[in-house]
């Protein structure tokens, strides 16, 4: 598995790709899929924060909480585009961050990133979660309908 500052310095071309479209929208946004206990899927938006190194997020006490922390498997999805269909799709392992050093550094970057709505701290019971990646990909078309989109696609030969 890659952190975001391996995939950057591997492929700097997805990297750029991916926080234009995780942050076209001004803050993070994307779909993060996780694997239920019954091994189903469960989907919901979350806000993702990419650092230099990583790519983060808090998680509010909830069942997607408990998958991350039970299995670890993951699918994030930026959010639609207006005019066209381009996508930043990652797949891999999110791991609980736990050192309150980085906890810290990432919950001042919450707050100034989303200071337009007057967000406050993430909770104590809020759990930090570090995406790793096993692959990338990143759909450009030149608008809705378009009959051939180019699709740039990365997986982590790292241990192969």
């Amino acid at each position: 598995m890659a952190a975001w500052g391996e995939l950057a310095q591997r492929r700097p071309d997805l990297a750029e790709a991916g926080r234009e479209l995780l942050y076209q929208y001004g803050v993070g946004l994307a779909f993060l899929a996780t694997i239920r206990k019954n091994l189903g899927p469960r989907l919901h938006p979350i806000s993702p924060m990419l650092t230099e190194n990583g790519i983060f997020t808090f998680i509010i006490p909830s069942p997607k909480q408990e998958d991350l922390q039970r299995d670890g498997r993951f699918a994030l999805h930026s959010f639609p585009c207006e005019n066209n269909e381009d996508a930043f799709y990652l797949t891999g392992l999110a791991e609980r961050v736990g050192h309150l050093g980085v906890r810290e550094e990432l919950a001042k970057q919450f707050v100034s990133e989303r200071s337009q709505s007057g967000a406050t701290p993430p909770a104590d019971t809020d759990l930090l979660f570090e995406f790793k990646a096993s692959q990338c990909l990143v759909t450009r078309t030149t608008g809705h309908g378009d009959p051939n989109p180019r699709h740039i696609i990365w997986h982590d030969q790292k241990g192969v």
